[in-house]
């Protein structure tokens, strides 16, 4: 159910928030303990001033170390060598295209696989949402996703006596509602999903929550206010929105499932209203107003975000997605909802 929306199927820049899409498409090819050994082919074309995880030509890494790096530190450097160990950035883009287009993704358009600025590069929070939703289904997604430290493998170098060794050094999810940061805490339940930010797209985020049995996903797409972490902090005012509205207010619409999903004799298209309808009609798509609640005084988290967000969907996440099941959060998460 989308228990609200703004401007849901915005064209806008995605950046490293496509990183889910790229991560759903080809997460499922490479076991997590296939390794690589970096050439300089593998890290070209990476755009200027990218985040990086700091891979280094020359040395070998597991396929488990490159999704570290995606995730946590949102590296590029380690999205164009996961490309490359599938052949190129061309045919990832193109993979990608044909996966987000099965989604039903209909505003999204790829052109480079890292989610760096490029021209005619393009998707939405209804889109960004949709790609959350079938990743969060995949087991190593949601363990990446959620990560908040790992250990990541160093260059090798000869020590003061001499010894070649390669000491690993800690990285930190880049996403502030798991991490936390001097001016936001974790939120509660919280666990995951990708945060990005450059500068045609500003900042965007898409995350997932669980309090006491239910599950929100909300999705924010360049936050006009000025501040830091502000993209953050609209998200969870629209947690704490969507936990307190959910039961009491009218749905605005429904997720559309992936083509292979839909029922027999149906479009595919599920849901109605303004943020239920797969269809993109450009930027006016989702000028309706939101679903107006009052539930608990819950409404003030949205109205401050609506009169920000260029973009932003709050989705209340079913039993069953397209394998019919529900999915599991990862056990960290569980003891971070249970906390007072």
């Amino acid at each position: 159910d989308v228990l609200a929306s703004h401007n849901a199927h915005w064209r806008l820049p995605p950046a490293s928030t496509l990183k889910m899409l790229f991560a759903d498409t080809l997460l499922p090819k490479f076991a997590r303990n296939e390794q690589h050994k970096v050439v300089p082919s593998d890290l070209a074309g990476i755009g200027a001033g990218s985040s990086m995880v700091g891979i280094k030509e020359g040395e070998t890494y597991t396929v488990h170390d490159l999704w570290l790096g995606v995730f946590l530190r949102s590296g590029n450097d380690a999205v164009h060598v996961l490309s490359a160990m599938n052949k190129g950035v061309a045919k990832t883009v193109g993979e990608m295209n044909e996966h987000a287009e099965e989604l039903q993704a209909l505003d999204t358009h790829v052109v480079s696989p890292d989610g760096y600025d490029a021209p005619g590069q393009v998707s939405s929070a209804y889109d960004l949402t949709l790609f959350a939703r079938s990743g969060l289904q995949k087991k190593d997604f949601r363990e990446y996703c959620s990560t908040v430290t790992a250990k990541f493998p160093g260059e090798t170098k000869k020590n003061k006596k001499g010894k070649t060794v390669r000491t690993p050094f800690e990285i930190q999810n880049t996403n502030r509602l798991l991490s936390g940061d001097y001016d936001i805490s974790q939120y509660q339940g919280i666990a995951g999903v990708k945060n990005g930010n450059t500068t045609n797209a500003g900042a965007t985020f898409t995350g997932v929550a669980e309090r006491n049995g239910r599950v929100l996903l909300v999705t924010v797409m360049n936050p006009s206010k000025e501040g830091h972490n502000e993209v953050y902090k609209e998200t969870a005012k629209l947690f704490d929105w969507g936990f307190k509205a959910a039961g009491k207010v009218q749905p605005v619409g429904e997720l559309v499932p992936p083509k292979g999903a839909a029922q027999p004799g149906t479009s595919g298209q599920a849901g109605g209203g303004s943020g239920g309808s797969g269809q993109s009609a450009g930027p006016a798509a989702s000028d309706q107003p939101v679903a107006s609640a009052t539930a608990d005084g819950g409404s003030r988290g949205m109205e401050t975000a609506l009169a920000i967000a260029g973009g932003l969907l709050v989705l209340l996440a079913g039993a069953a997605f397209l394998v019919n099941r529900r999915w599991p959060l990862p056990d960290l998460v569980r003891r971070r909802s249970s906390r007072p």
